[in-house]
C-alpha cells in the first residue's frame, strides 16, 4: 500500500470532516507518523478492531468504525438475519459514546435495528443482552485494559460469544470489501428513531442480568450469616464495573463494600494509573491503602470493561497477598465445582474449560473432581464455542471456564469473561470459608496442598511500529524453523505448532495433529512438568511468553518460576539483538 497516496486522498476527500483534515495537516511534515497511520488498514481481526485513536486507516476513528459496521451489516444481510437486530454497548474510554452511535446509525441506515445502551455497560452484560434480546450480533466499543490512547470494537454473534468460524472470516471478508468510503451508509439519529430502528435500552436489561447472576449463588446462608462481618474494598478503575458490581453485592446483603473514591467515577483518561489493568500492581495502590485503613478481607479491581477481575486477599496476620488470574481462577473453579458436588448436583458429565496458556492446576482440579478438562486456544470466545457445542449436541455440562488473563465465567448467562459474577462469587466464597474459620489465603494454601504447587508466569516484550511487527514475526519464524532443545535448562519433550497443526515428539519424531484451529502459537512441553508457550498479542504490539512450573512447595515454585522467566526473556532479547 502506498501510504503517502492514501494520506493525500484523505486530505483531499470531502467525505472526511474538517477536524480530521486539520489533524492530518498537522502531521504533513512528519513522515514516520504519516507512515504509521496509513501503511495499512487497522486490522479487523477475529475479535474486531483495536488501535490508537486518531485520523487515518490504521487508527480508531468514526470512519473506520463506520466501515467495520458496514461490513458487519453486509454480512448480516447476506445471512438473512437483519430482522433480529444488533445490541451495542460501550465503556468509559475516549470517543466510546460517539463510536457506539456511529455504529448504530450505520446499522440503521442498512435497515438493521440497533439496541444501544443508554450509558456505559460492562462487556459481560453486552454478551448477555445479545442472547436476551434475540439479536443476531453485538458490538462493544472498548479497548479493555489498554492505555487511554486506545479504543476498540468487539463483535459478538448470536450465541453471545465473540465471533468464531465461520462468521469471523465471513465478516472480515465483507469489511475488507468496503473500499469506497462513499458507499458506507449512515443516517441522522432522529430519522433512525422515527423509523423504529434506533432503540435505547438500559434498566430493562440490567434488572434481568442481575437476577441471572443472583441465581448462581450456591450458599446464600453463608452470605446471610457473614455479610455483616466481611469487609470488601473495590475499585472499578474508572470503568464500567462500579454500578453493577456494587449493586449485586448490595442486593445479596454485603454490608461493608468500600469503593476507592479516586477511581470510582468513569474517566477515559484513567488519571490514577498509567495502565488500567488489574494485572498490574500499580492498579491496586489506592485500593490497598484503603484496605489497610478499613482492615478489609478482600481487595477487588475490575478493568475498564469489567470482564477481568484482579484480587488481593488478607491472611490471618493481616498481610495482603496478590492472586494471579491462574490462582483466583483455580480458587473459584475449586469452590464452584466442589460445592456443586457437595450440594448433590450431578456433575458426572461436567467439564472444566481452560485455554492453552492457563495453569496445569486446572487439569489437577478436573482430575480431583473426576470431570472432563477441555483445552482451547487463547481467547474466551473459544470457551463460549464449547458451551454452544454442549447446548447444540445435548452432551456435556459446562461447570466453569477461565483463562490466565484474569477472566472467568460462572454460569451460561453470558459467553464472555464476567468480572461482575466473579466479584459476586469471590465474596460468596469468602463468606463460605469465613464460616469454616478460614481466610481466602487459607483456602488458596489448602488448594495448593491438595493439587500441587503449580506456579505460572507471563513475560512480554513490546515491539511497536512497523519494525516491531517484523521482529515479532522474526522471533516466531526462528523458533519454528530451529526449535530449541531446551529452555532454562529443561529439555523439550514435545513441540506443539498450532499454525501447522502439529504436535511433534522430540525423541521419536512422531507427529500428530493438535486438533485445534489454526493459530500462530508455539507450545513446548518440557521435563518435570514445565511448559512454555509463545504467541503474539492479539491486542497490543507485544510478543508474549507464558510458562508454568511445579515446585516442592510455594517458595520452591516461586524460585523456579522467576529463574525460568528471566532466562526466556534473555534468550529472546539475544535473538532480536536487544
Amino acid at each position: 500500500m502506498n501510504y503517502k497516496r492514501v494520506y493525500e486522498e484523505w486530505l483531499r476527500n470531502p467525505y472526511f470532516d474538517t477536524e480530521t483534515n486539520f489533524e492530518l495537516e498537522s502531521i504533513k511534515y512528519n513522515e514516520n507518523e504519516i507512515k504509521e497511520r496509513f501503511y495499512k488498514d487497522l486490522e479487523f481481526g477475529t475479535a474486531g478492531l483495536r488501535g490508537i485513536i486518531g485520523a487515518g486507516i490504521n487508527r480508531m476513528n468514526k470512519y473506520v468504525v463506520r466501515r467495520a459496521t458496514q461490513g458487519l451489516a453486509n454480512y448480516i444481510l447476506i445471512q438473512g438475519k437483519e430482522d433480529q437486530g444488533v445490541a451495542i454497548a460501550y465503556d468509559s474510554r475516549r470517543m466510546s459514546t460517539q463510536f457506539a452511535k456511529e455504529a448504530a446509525l450505520t446499522l440503521c441506515a442498512n435497515g438493521i435495528k440497533a439496541y444501544i445502551f443508554d450509558s456505559l455497560r460492562p462487556t459481560p452484560e453486552l454478551s448477555f443482552a445479545v442472547r436476551h434480546l434475540g439479536c443476531v450480533a453485538g458490538i462493544n466499543i472498548t479497548a479493555s485494559h489498554n492505555p487511554p490512547e486506545y479504543n476498540g470494537y468487539k463483535v459478538y454473534w448470536e450465541d453471545g460469544a465473540q465471533i468464531t468460524p465461520p462468521h469471523d472470516a465471513g465478516i472480515m471478508r465483507e469489511v475488507a470489501a468496503v473500499e469506497d468510503w462513499a458507499t458506507i451508509r449512515t443516517m441522522p439519529e432522529a430519522q433512525a428513531k422515527r423509523a423504529g430502528l434506533y432503540q435505547v435500552i438500559g434498566k430493562d436489561v440490567d434488572d434481568v442480568y442481575m437476577e441471572e447472576l443472583k441465581k448462581l449463588v450456591l450458599h446464600p446462608e453463608c452470605i446471610e450469616k457473614w455479610a455483616d462481618k466481611l469487609k470488601i474494598v473495590y475499585t472499578p478503575l474508572h470503568g464500567t464495573g462500579n454500578i453493577p458490581a456494587r449493586r449485586v453485592l448490595k442486593e445479596l446483603g454485603f454490608k461493608h463494600v468500600y469503593v476507592v473514591p479516586e477511581q470510582e467515577l468513569p474517566n477515559g483518561e484513567f488519571p490514577t494509573v498509567s495502565y488500567p489493568n488489574p494485572e498490574a500492581a500499580e492498579a491496586f495502590e489506592l485500593a490497598l491503602a484503603l484496605a489497610k485503613e478499613k482492615d478489609a478481607d478482600l481487595v477487588l479491581a475490575t478493568d475498564p470493561d469489567a470482564d477481568r477481575l484482579g484480587v488481593y486477599v488478607k491472611d490471618k496476620d493481616g498481610e495482603y497477598h496478590v492472586l494471579t488470574g491462574n490462582m483466583s481462577g483455580c480458587l473459584l473453579a475449586d469452590y464452584e465445582i466442589g460445592q456443586m458436588k457437595a450440594l448433590g448436583k450431578d456433575i458426572s458429565d461436567g467439564s472444566l474449560i481452560k485455554t492453552i496458556v492457563t495453569t496445569n492446576m486446572a487439569d489437577a482440579i478436573a482430575k480431583y473432581y473426576d470431570v472432563d478438562l477441555i483445552e482451547v486456544l487463547t481467547g474466551f470466545k473459544y470457551i463460549g464455542q464449547q458451551i454452544l457445542k454442549m447446548e447444540e449436541t445435548g452432551r456435556g455440562q459446562y461447570l466453569f471456564g477461565f483463562e490466565e488473563s484474569y477472566g472467568c465465567l460462572i454460569g451460561t448467562h453470558a459467553r464472555d469473561k464476567d468480572a461482575i459474577v466473579a466479584t459476586m462469587a469471590l465474596c460468596e466464597a469468602a463468606a463460605f470459608y469465613m464460616d469454616k474459620g478460614m481466610t481466602m489465603w487459607d483456602a488458596m494454601l489448602d488448594l495448593y496442598k491438595r493439587m500441587g504447587y503449580y506456579l505460572d508466569g507471563i513475560r512480554s516484550i513490546t515491539l511497536a511500529g512497523v519494525e516491531g511487527g517484523e521482529k515479532i514475526q522474526q522471533v516466531l519464524s526462528t523458533l519454528r524453523s530451529n526449535p530449541p532443545k531446551e529452555f532454562g535448562g529443561y529439555k523439550v519433550l514435545s513441540v506443539r505448532d498450532y499454525k501447522m497443526d502439529t504436535i511433534q515428539d522430540v525423541k521419536t519424531g512422531k507427529i500428530k495433529p493438535t486438533g485445534l484451529p489454526n493459530s500462530n502459537v508455539l507450545y513446548y512441553d518440557m521435563e518435570e512438568g514445565v511448559w512454555l508457550c509463545v504467541r503474539p498479542s492479539g491486542t497490543e504490539p507485544k510478543i508474549k511468553f507464558y510458562y508454568g512450573v511445579k515446585g516442592k512447595d510455594l517458595k520452591d515454585a516461586q524460585k523456579l518460576s522467576e529463574k525460568l522467566g528471566k532466562q526466556v526473556v534473555a534468550m529472546i532479547n539475544e535473538m532480536i539483538g536487544e
